[in-house]
């Protein structure tokens, strides 16, 4: 669908637990100047009060009537009820607030929440990544057209959103992509979060480095290119033990999924020092108690920031194979590639991006 030609207006948020912001998307794009307001999300008042007020401003910088409200919001939450859990970041919404519910008792349209891996992984599936590869093969003139995705983001946590076929996972419970507490590769009794996540490159080049200062990934990562003082071996590693970390995850993630992968977040803009290490991981091999190996994935996995990578990845075709006993013969696909590629929209524009296609398909359903 071209969301480019579309008319409806659909107020977006980025709710944070120190500030909302708000804006509206009309054509695929943001339509309205953005407008932040306190959270005050120690007080349930005050903060659904901010949420009003937020929402009737951008409304009224519309030149349409808004036809949804549709946001990414902090679980734990019940999705497809509207219905808020008890967030840490929020205290006031201990018990369950019915947050969708009170949207549309004050707008009467449609609230749309989901989790922001998720509508990270919409955005990026039906604007983003996946159309952009697919259109890359296509001028390469490869006839494989990828259809299913896996939306990482890294950062202060370890987010995951599944787009198959054109339909966002929510899971029965609405937990559809929570790979954050899988299993520890490194340390079998903690999840995984604890070595993806911006923590995990603090602790790392500590460790490694005894370095007493309190530095950020940033730092870090100029430390690792020789652009700051500090142990450039030590911050090298760092981001690669997140790339293997995350790279374990991902592996047994996309091997349900078996769909390209989008990586966003903060850290992704380290991507040239974590996908080598992130890629190797899902490339690496298993044992079998006959002491034979198999593929951590069944298919080959390509960096698609890396030049010769990508150009590997795009020579992808098919050949021909006869059907026994006649003269036919049919295409066959004999390679099995998977592709990951840092976003390109930036996390952020692809969670409202995601939010606000969301709204449009579930009204057209």
């Amino acid at each position: 669908m071209d969301y480019s030609k579309d008319s409806r207006v659909v107020l977006t948020l980025d709710a944070g637990g120190t500030n909302f912001i708000f804006s509206a998307m009309q054509y695929g794009k943001f339509i309205a100047e953005p407008y932040s307001l306190p959270s005050n999300a120690d007080n349930l008042g005050m903060c659904l009060a901010q949420l009003v007020k937020g929402f009737e401003h951008v409304k009224r910088l519309c030149p349409e009537t808004p036809c949804a409200i549709s946001f990414a919001f902090p679980g734990p939450a019940d999705y497809e009820r509207g219905v808020i859990g008890d967030l840490p970041n929020f205290p006031s919404f201990r018990g369950g607030v019915a947050l969708g519910p009170f949207l549309e008792s004050k707008f009467d349209i449609p609230v749309f929440i989901n989790n922001d891996g998720a509508l990270f992984a919409y955005g990026e599936a039906m604007n983003g990544a996946l159309p952009e590869i697919n259109n890359m093969l296509k001028q390469c003139g490869s006839t494989k057209v990828y259809k299913h995705l896996l939306g990482i983001t890294l950062g202060t946590g370890f987010g995951c959103g599944a787009v198959i076929g054109g339909k966002l996972l929510m899971g029965d419970n609405g937990l559809g992509g929570s790979i954050w507490c899988f299993r520890n590769k490194k340390y079998s009794d903690h999840i995984i979060e604890e070595s993806v996540a911006i923590r995990a490159i603090k602790r790392v080049y500590k460790e490694l480095s005894n370095d007493a200062r309190e530095l950020t990934p940033k730092d870090i990562a100029a430390i690792a290119k020789s652009k700051a003082e500090g142990d450039v071996k030590a911050a090298r590693l760092s981001f690669a033990e997140l790339g293997e970390m995350a790279g374990d995850a991902i592996a047994m993630a996309d091997t349900v999924i078996d769909g390209v992968v989008v990586v966003g977040g903060g850290l992704a803009n380290s991507a040239d020092l974590i996908f080598p290490a992130l890629v190797d991981e899902m490339n690496s091999k298993l044992k079998m108690m006959n002491g034979c190996e198999v593929g951590h994935m069944q298919a080959v996995v390509y960096n698609l920031e890396d030049p010769k990578s990508m150009a590997e990845f795009c020579k992808m075709g098919t050949k021909k194979v006869r059907v026994p006993g006649t003269d036919h013969e049919v295409e066959y696909q004999e390679s099995k590639r998977i592709g990951v590629i840092r976003s390109r929209f930036g996390t952020s524009e692809s969670i409202s991006l995601g939010a606000y296609v969301f709204a449009l398909n579930k009204l057209d359903e």
